[in-house]
């Protein structure tokens, strides 16, 4: 799990910020986040309720949130800072001073936002760092939850992986060199796999709560105005009303003919399974999410057979930390497919 989500992590530091990092620093980043998220996670929660009261009587917690986004700005400003030199000789027709400068980031799209409201103003540096944290915080845990129960569920089946592998072999060949982002796009079976294990296995077992804006009928349970409403999202995707033998993993379900044909994320036509929410609210990240997932997988199984270790036998039992991990971290043995 900690090399999923350290590869994850390195991709979105080189996305949010368009420069290709060293370790020490990805680190460094790494730590701040996870520091600031282990805080306002398990201590601000209390200003939830009469923040006029508790921003006093919890000023120390407060406090040590302020350092912690501190720390967060001696980091990313120098690297925002950086995008804004290199858009300006970008501006100036002049070629970036480092090698390991990409040309595009999110942070770019943050330089170039102007607020209407408030006289056109760009964003200031406090509200860039907040923006980049949310970017690096929102994709890297979920991705790399999503990625080891999709790996955990292929080296379980076998005969799964081998029919994705397969899939990829006829779609790239037997030669060297990745599976590129073009070419995925183009895999059913890779698509199939990665929509299974969403359905059986989300990140996320809740989506943010929501508060009911009017007294609302549902399936003749009265919601009334103001309650606090969540959605059991992993209980839709194993409903065994809505789909065949739920708890298998039968990536050919999203396949001609399967139950899960035609399924719909985002909730247009009738809420099935729902791994990013859905409505307005649904997970901004949903496209470079799947994008991140498939391409991942088909790498991975491209270049190694992913096989069960004796001894440490995969085990399906779930553990709630930020998102919903496996209480057993994957350990398979990886076997060079050449």
């Amino acid at each position: 799990m900690g090399a999923f989500q350290y590869t994850m992590f390195c991709l979105l530091v080189l996305m949010c910020f368009g420069e290709r990092l060293n370790e020490p620093a990805v680190r460094a980043i790494e730590d701040a986040e996870r520091a600031w998220l282990l805080y306002i996670s398990r201590k601000l929660s209390v200003f939830f309720f009469f923040p006029a009261v508790t921003k006093h009587l919890f000023r120390g917690r407060l406090r040590d949130a302020h350092a912690l986004r501190r720390r967060q700005a001696e980091l990313f400003v120098p690297l925002i800072n950086a995008r804004r030199e290199y858009k300006r000789l970008a501006k100036e027709g002049r070629p970036p001073t480092s090698e390991t400068t990409f040309q595009h980031s999110y942070v770019d799209t943050l330089l170039d936002i102007s607020l209407p409201e408030e006289g056109n103003r760009p964003l200031t540096d406090d509200e860039i760092v907040a923006l980049c944290s949310e970017f690096l915080n929102a994709g890297t845990d979920t991705t790399s939850t999503g990625l080891q129960w999709i790996m955990a569920e292929l080296v379980k089946n076998p005969a799964i992986q081998a029919k994705l592998y397969d899939e990829i072999k006829a779609t790239c060949g037997d030669g060297e060199g990745e599976v590129s982002e073009e070419v995925i796009h183009s895999m059913p079976y890779l698509k199939a796999v990665i929509l299974e294990g969403l359905r059986k296995h989300p990140p996320g077992h809740f989506v943010l709560p929501h508060k009911a804006a009017e007294d609302m009928d549902v399936g003749g349970y009265l919601i009334p105005k103001g309650a606090t409403v969540n959605f059991m999202v992993a209980e839709m995707g194993r409903d065994e009303e809505e789909w065949d033998r739920p708890m298998e993993f039968v990536p050919e379900r999203f396949l001609e003919g399967g139950d899960g044909v035609g399924v719909d994320m985002t909730g247009t036509k009738g809420i099935r399974m729902m791994p990013f929410g859905v409505g307005r609210r649904i997970c901004a990240g949903l496209s470079i999410a799947m994008l991140h997932l498939e391409y991942f997988v088909a790498n991975m199984v491209k270049e190694f057979e992913w096989k069960e270790m004796p001894g440490d036998e995969v085990d399906f039992a779930e553990k709630r930390e930020f998102t919903t991990v496996m209480k057993k971290p994957l350990r398979p043995r990886l076997v060079p497919r050449n």
